[in-house]
């Protein structure tokens, strides 16, 4: 059994993280293997995200008065937690992946930019485009905009050589 200094460090340690996760992910690990929760962790370490199992009322406690406090109430059953400070839908397509392939593993619920949100909004957000898609897109828009404007600029340049050109050769052009 613990000692009392031992379970204050475990608070300390899990409100820390409470108060630095942006996005929080609660789910149920139910009779899952020792190696399904080994690759599970791989999972979400890949995502950017990290991974641990609380207990219902040291969560509660360490969760109070951080934007956690009110997805962390009421809890009740087997609890783990995957958060992360990046981005969440990159967390949330991990572990949604990983529920497909081991039904053992369920949600049931989640904080998203200090929001809570239900199950089927996890859904929701583990099929949008990752930040970094997102990224790719705008940037692509950008550059295709600076692009049409570099070709419209120089065509006026163009048109106007074309132009100086046909009337040196037609002699247009009086000394």
């Amino acid at each position: 059994m613990k000692k009392k200094s031992e379970k204050e460090k475990d608070l300390a340690a899990l409100r820390k993280d409470f108060e630095r996760a942006q996005h929080i992910f609660l789910t149920g690990y139910e009779k899952m293997t020792v190696q399904q929760d080994f690759d599970l962790r791989k999972v979400v370490r890949g995502a950017g995200g990290n991974y641990k199992v609380v207990k219902n009322n040291l969560a509660e406690k360490a969760a109070e008065g951080t934007p956690a406090g009110s997805l962390m109430q009421n809890m009740a059953g087997m609890t783990s937690m995957a958060w992360t400070e990046q981005d969440p839908v990159a967390l949330a397509k991990a572990l949604t992946a990983y529920a497909k392939t081991n039904p053992s593993f369920t949600f049931k619920a989640g904080m998203v930019e200090g929001r809570v949100v239900e199950v089927s909004s996890i859904q929701d957000l583990a099929s949008l485009p990752s930040r970094d898609e997102v990224l790719a897109k705008v940037l692509f828009l950008i550059q295709a905009s600076a692009q049409r404007l570099v070709t419209a600029i120089s065509g006026v340049g163009r048109n106007l050589a074309v132009v100086v050109d046909q009337g040196v050769q037609q002699s247009k052009f009086s000394e």
